[in-house]
């Protein structure tokens, strides 16, 4: 079955917000307040050597990932760049970390009142130092999956961006402008696809990621109408490469047939391979998280996506109940009805009568134009501009008006 909206909101995960930062916070300001009641002369020179201990060991680590970089990967990875001005950043010597070690040295060099044990805390530091070093390097203390996640998700490297931008850019973006087009070009030799909703691209996303090639073969109320006309589109020095969709009938439960351009997000199939093969590292779990963020992305992209605005739906289908032989075609007929109570009815302006104005009733309020009503048009309305001309004589401004009804009339 397809997920309504609230269902999908709550399933599609969101974008990991500022949580962690706002407890660390929280968490740093009690600790420094204990401090400060307990040994409140004590409090910069503490500060200092914690920043100094927390910066010394990614320092550290940092050497030991230059050393490897700068002689074993310095040819094949930094090609063609500056390699210091590359390696540094990329190893952890990044402005943030020194400026912090440093400042944090300064504050301990003008604390007035020295640490107790100061010989004690300086051999704490290089310990500390080291040991984050080594545990850094053997895994120990590496990136928990929930930060790999998010780091992940903020520089778009998770494989659902880039399958749904390859979607995008590859397949979308250079259909669904001729979409019209071909519909247009279809109905004229068949009488089909007349309803809103069949003119756009329905594009199906199982959280499963299975697919069928053939969509009669899920459900017996599908069944195969024809072809769109072929687009055929100079690509990456394939001449006339064809791009083209399928038309399919769905019937209802009256035994209606509702024709629509149909298919699945061709993308998907790689994140099943994917799953199938031991050698990806890629299990099913990780399989439907990359589906739920492949449609994230793919809904974000079209949003902003000018060529394929209103062209396309995206319909997200629920594995859990599968069991229904009819359930896929039961939520293409859902969606196309929600199409068509979605699409706005605009009434078109009324007749204007030649009349004076001054031979309204004074106090009369104008007609309105009914709003709402099974009203339906099957062509869209007119961008050509018109003139529209008053009949009333020009007044000179400074003159003082004598009929105000009529003059309120007009604002």
């Amino acid at each position: 079955m397809t997920l309504r909206l609230q269902d999908q909101d709550a399933l599609i995960p969101r974008p990991r917000g500022t949580l962690p930062k706002v407890c660390a916070v929280a968490l740093a300001a009690m600790t420094t307040g204990g401090v400060v009641f307990l040994s409140p002369e004590r409090l910069f020179g503490w500060v200092a050597m914690a920043i100094l201990i927390l910066t010394l060991g990614p320092l550290l680590h940092g050497l030991c990932l230059l050393a490897e970089e700068m002689l074993h990967h310095s040819n094949t990875r930094y090609r063609g760049r500056r390699l210091l001005s590359h390696l540094l950043p990329a190893c952890g010597f990044g402005g943030k970390t020194l400026l912090a070690a440093g400042l944090a040295g300064l504050l301990l060099y003008l604390a007035g009142h020295p640490l107790p044990h100061k010989g004690q805390c300086w051999k704490l530091l290089s310990l500390t130092s080291v040991l984050y070093a080594l545990f850094k390097s053997l895994g120990v203390l590496g990136p928990s999956e929930v930060e790999v996640s998010d780091v992940c998700e903020v520089r778009k490297m998770n494989v659902a961006h880039g399958l749904a931008w390859s979607f995008y850019l590859g397949y979308l973006r250079l259909v669904l402008p001729r979409l019209e087009d071909s519909i247009k070009a279809f109905r004229e030799t068949r009488k089909a696809l007349c309803g809103r909703g069949s003119r756009k691209l329905l594009i199906l996303i199982p959280l499963n990621a299975n697919i069928s090639h053939k969509l009669e073969e899920e459900d017996n109320n599908i069944h195969f109408y024809g072809n769109l006309p072929n687009n055929e589109i100079d690509r990456a020095g394939v001449q006339g490469r064809v791009y083209k969709h399928s038309v399919y009938s769905v019937l209802d439960e009256h035994g209606e047939a509702h024709q629509c351009v149909v298919e699945y997000a061709t993308p998907l199939l790689t994140l099943h391979s994917m799953s199938q093969e031991s050698s990806a590292g890629f299990g099913e779990p990780e399989r439907r998280q990359q589906v739920l963020l492949f449609y994230r992305t793919l809904q974000e992209i079209l949003e902003h996506s000018l060529e394929c605005r209103n062209r396309y739906k995206l319909i997200l289908l629920n594995d859990e109940d599968g069991d229904d032989p009819r359930f896929l075609s039961k939520a293409i007929l859902r969606h196309l009805q929600q199409q068509e109570r979605e699409e706005f009815c605009l009434t078109p302006p009324p007749q204007q009568e030649m009349v004076h104005p001054l031979a309204r009733t004074p106090g009369a309020m104008p007609t309105a134009p009914p709003i709402g009503g099974n009203c339906r048009y099957p062509e869209p309305m007119s961008r050509e501009p018109t003139l529209m001309f008053s009949l009333d004589k020009p007044q000179p401004l400074k003159e003082p008006v004598e009929n105000t009804d009529h003059y309120r009339g007009k604002i």
